[in-house]
């Protein structure tokens, strides 16, 4: 999967969408390729320079690297992603999730039971086979399935807002002070 596949099929299905649907998606770097990305100090300078000019910034053509990616810094607005721009004049709203946590994203759980079908029923170890497998396990999967997968992310959530709520009022503040005690 790649940015430019991953943006036609959600143009091609986007029509398909109810009325203020919030889109969950995970942080999959397809998912949100950024409509304007910043150069950065692994970029060459010539990159970086043209960056810069796209966005009018006046530099020395002796400029070092450093500082040219200051300039950026600087001169970069909020990031914005391909994907809020698809969605942009809809009612719709892409929510991204936060990294590393894949227990908020119903869809692993459907993920692990097709594949743990296929794997259970899998004897020849022939990719045809195994395609075979995942169709089959597809038309396994449903709507109760779905429903026990959002019931379960909706658990680890509230698990999540209570952790919060406890950590941040037991945790005392830890100050350090750098002065010499005299």
């Amino acid at each position: 999967m790649n940015s430019t596949h991953f943006e036609e099929w959600f143009v091609s299905i986007f029509a398909k969408f109810k009325e203020n649907a919030v889109i969950v998606m995970d942080n999959a770097p397809y998912h949100s390729r950024k409509l304007d990305k910043r150069p950065t100090t692994s970029d060459k300078n010539a990159t970086i320079q043209d960056w810069l000019k796209k966005k009018n910034v006046s530099y020395e053509e002796n400029t070092l690297k450093s500082d040219l990616v200051r300039l950026v810094k600087e001169n970069a607005t909020s990031t914005s992603y391909v994907v809020d721009e698809l969605v942009k004049n809809s009612s719709c709203f892409v929510l991204l999730l936060p990294p590393y946590h894949c227990e908020l994203n119903p869809i692993e759980l459907i993920w692990a039971q097709i594949k743990g079908y296929a794997a259970r029923a899998n004897n020849t170890f022939k990719i045809s086979d195994v395609l075979k497998l995942f169709h089959e396990a597809l038309t396994h999967v449903s709507t109760e399935d779905w429903t026990k997968s959002i019931e379960h992310v909706k658990k680890k959530e509230e698990e999540m807002w209570m952790m919060d709520g406890m950590y941040g009022s037991n945790i005392q503040p830890l100050i350090i002070h750098l002065e010499e005690e005299g």
